[in-house]
């Protein structure tokens, strides 16, 4: 099925590089202008500077160098509203923040973080990586490592945080961290699982058709509604 067949459209906009806490604001916004429904389903699409950020469930206690190494390395981290612990994002990792009504989609809590996980999993299938689910740890895994960051947050039936997927960044600072309580070294990447770089353009091309086809939603990146997203961006 062409994606463009699908009734419902979602703005898809690749940010670039966007400031964590910039992202956060963005969010925020976004997701009261859909809970008021002044704008439909959003995706947005971009990466971090490096940046350590800590959900609801676990805290500092999963940090595990010194707080002076990651103010040596200029690495801040912030406390969120999202679900999970502690993880890293930085530099050549895509983040996904979907802001969606899940009520209108007919989505609940598990099956919308089934369909995320399902999203990525198709996205690696086109590039010839097998991942699966793991109980009990939101994301994607391929063989004994975690390739996919998952947790999100849901206020008036809108999501907020989403996915983070490792492709190129650099995976020591994981290292740093137990990320969602697990030993930093099980955390992989596209790139190391392929063996080669892999540009950024690539994983969003291959992601826009599983996105819509999991949800159901046809994916613009170029339309003139997301101009008014760019405008929260630079507010």
């Amino acid at each position: 099925m062409s994606i463009w067949t699908f009734k419902k459209t979602c703005i898809a906009p690749y940010l670039e590089t966007v400031p964590y806490e910039v992202a956060l604001k963005l969010q925020q916004g976004l997701m009261q202008s859909r809970a008021e429904g002044k704008i439909g389903d959003v995706l947005l699409l971009l990466q971090h500077p490096s940046v350590f950020t800590i959900g609801r469930f676990r805290g500092e206690e999963d940090i595990v160098v010194p707080l002076e190494t990651l103010a040596r390395e200029g690495i801040a981290f912030v406390h969120t509203n999202r679900g999970g612990g502690i993880t890293f994002h930085g530099p050549g990792q895509l983040v996904g923040y979907p802001i969606l009504n899940l009520k209108e989609n007919g989505l609940g809590v598990r099956e919308y973080i089934w369909k995320l996980e399902a999203v990525i999993i198709k996205l690696l299938l086109a590039l010839g990586i097998q991942g699966y689910r793991l109980a009990g740890y939101p994301g994607v895994w391929v063989g004994e490592k975690k390739v996919c960051s998952i947790g999100i947050h849901i206020s008036q039936h809108i999501s907020t945080h989403g996915f983070s997927l490792n492709v190129t960044n650099d995976l020591r600072y994981f290292g740093y961290v137990r990320p969602c309580g697990l030993a930093g070294e099980v955390m992989t990447s596209v790139s190391e699982l392929l063996g080669h770089w892999v540009a950024m353009e690539t994983i969003i091309e291959k992601l826009l058709p599983s996105f819509s086809e999991i949800f159901c939603l046809s994916c613009e990146q170029e339309s003139d509604r997301w101009l008014a997203i760019l405008d929260v961006r630079n507010g």
